[in-house]
């Protein structure tokens, strides 16, 4: 008996409930019929009770499939049939029906209704869809009259994301709202947000402002947004110059290598590394045809492709050309400037005259967006850390190994080092190959930044070159000081002068720093210099 009881009294509530938010036939005429304000305002009302049938109304009525007959609201299907908003209840077709008129501040408030229902599910991805909708309306015509129904949607459950947009959206509303304090409080929160997209709506609001304070605040805000544009576009500026530098490094590494420790001035290094790029081509080509699953990760395996594949081809331009060139620099250059134009015409006959293209994997694809203005590459990033990570390896390798010491004590005194019983003709092979392999790398790096083609490396040599003779010839650390220098300097130039004009600047002032300091940035010290 009990049990009856309460099952009875359970209902009683939820008929009483329903009661409560059931649409109403004075509701449903009051949404299609009268003045503009009052049927927004019944609108908003209904959006944020969770009532099915308002829903549908709303719905119906952005979509143009609502028509009046008498005090009676319709809905019509797809198919042409007819109920009654309120009840469900199908309606014989009448032509007296008028349609009802829907303007552009009607559909936009719709929308903006429709979207306040998604918050109130448990979906995340509509909450953050729904919230953006209504942050982007209320930017570009804010509406006070929706205030309540997003201080509604912020007092439920919803996400972080939902919830930021949500606040920018209600600050929006609240400058067009007509209490004063209102307004000033919307300006000081959006002043504190500090969001370059909000500039044009406080622009905007600042033009058609007349209270004084608010006027004050509203200008604050767009200075300390200007601010952060500022930040944001010399921190920009400076990772473009990073990012440069780091592949200016990877080009100079190898040849800091092959120049600087060596004395071989190598017209051929911006082959190798077009033949690194190639190469990781080429495995990538391999991936997509013999291992589709695994095509993500095909530049893991192209970076020991490349490294080999060009270390090799530099061993035996060592053996067969260079070997018997050491100490004759204008020789090698010569040498190895025809060398450069074999190895471009075979890339040509085997892989064509076009560029070919190297797809980024899908964990290099996108960016990271900071301060509103700041947009930072996904393979940009990777390729600073890649170069990081190279040069890490490079200065261990030469200076913690045996074969790093051997490199040095060959360089330093060849006689000496062969008395002590150093092979120096291996050495030179190894050496001249592992500066020839860090070419290969840095075609890897240059590969998912650009289209690869025979003449990759002609845009390069000029520049590697610069940064080995700027950093000082033999030094590492020089060599890393003058690309990111170089680097930096370009971009900053760039945006003064424009590209042409800032190569051209740069190459003046490399001519320059080299007639006042020959010795470069670092100088070479020990014995080998005093001679």
């Amino acid at each position: 008996m009990m049990r009856w009881l309460r099952s009875c009294c359970a209902l009683l509530c939820l008929m009483g409930a329903a009661s409560v938010h059931a649409l109403t036939p004075a509701d449903a005429l009051a949404l299609v019929e009268g003045d503009g304000d009052a049927r927004i305002a019944t609108l908003n009302r209904l959006a944020a009770e969770p009532d099915d049938q308002a829903q549908a109304l709303m719905k119906a009525l952005a979509d143009g499939a609502v028509k009046v007959l008498g005090q009676q609201v319709l809905i019509v299907a797809d198919d042409g049939s007819t109920t009654d908003a309120t009840t469900g209840a199908a309606v014989a077709q009448n032509d007296e029906a008028q349609d009802v008129i829907v303007n552009n501040r009607m559909r936009g408030a719709l929308e903006a209704a429709l979207a306040v229902r998604q918050l109130f599910g448990s979906d995340v991805g509509a909450q953050r869809d729904a919230a953006k909708l209504l942050q982007r309306a209320a930017f570009e015509e804010p509406d006070a009259t929706q205030i309540p129904l997003i201080e509604k949607a912020l007092a439920g459950a919803l996400d972080d994301q939902a919830r930021d947009s949500l606040d920018l959206a209600l600050a929006a509303m609240q400058l067009a709202a007509e209490d004063d304090a209102k307004r000033l409080s919307a300006a000081k929160a959006l002043g504190e947000k500090s969001r370059p997209t909000l500039r044009p709506l406080l622009l905007q609001r600042l033009e058609a402002e007349a209270n004084p304070g608010v006027k004050a605040a509203l200008s604050a805000a767009l200075s300390a947004i200007d601010r952060q544009l500022a930040l944001g576009s010399a921190l920009s500026q400076a990772f473009t110059g990073v990012s440069l530098g780091s592949i200016l490094l990877l080009a100079a590494l190898g040849l800091a290598i092959t120049y600087g420790l060596m004395g071989v001035i190598n017209m051929a290094h911006g082959e190798l590394i077009m033949i690194g790029a190639y190469a990781t081509w080429a495995v990538q080509v391999f991936f997509r045809n013999s291992l589709p699953g695994l095509f993500d990760w095909y530049l893991l395996a192209a970076i020991p492709v490349a490294f080999l594949t060009s270390a090799l081809v530099g061993a035996a331009m060592e053996r067969s050309v260079i070997r018997f060139l050491y100490g004759r620099p204008l020789e090698t250059l010569l040498a190895t400037w025809g060398i450069s134009l074999v190895l471009m015409q075979l890339v040509r006959s085997l892989f064509g005259a076009q560029n070919v293209g190297v797809e980024n994997p899908s964990w290099m694809s996108g960016s990271v967006t900071l301060l509103g203005n700041l947009t930072l590459p996904w393979n940009r990033l990777i390729i600073i850390a890649f170069a990081a990570a190279v040069l890490l390896g490079v200065t261990l390798l030469i200076s913690r190994t045996r074969l790093g010491l051997f490199v040095r004590g060959v360089t330093q005194n060849r006689p000496i080092a062969s008395c002590m019983g150093v092979n120096t003709a291996r050495i030179d092979t190894y050496a001249f190959a592992l500066g020839s392999g860090i070419a290969g790398l840095a075609g890897c790096a240059l590969s998912q930044i650009g289209n690869v083609g025979p003449d990759l490396g002609q845009n390069y040599i000029v520049d590697s070159f610069m940064v080995v003779v700027l950093g000082g010839v033999g030094q590492l650390a020089g060599t890393v000081y003058a690309a990111l220098s170089l680097g930096l300097l370009n971009k900053v130039l760039e945006g003064w002068t424009g590209a042409v004009l800032a190569k051209i600047a740069v190459l003046i002032f490399i001519i320059v720093f080299i007639q006042k300091r020959p010795q470069g940035i670092f100088a070479m010290k020990g014995r080998s210099a005093e001679a």
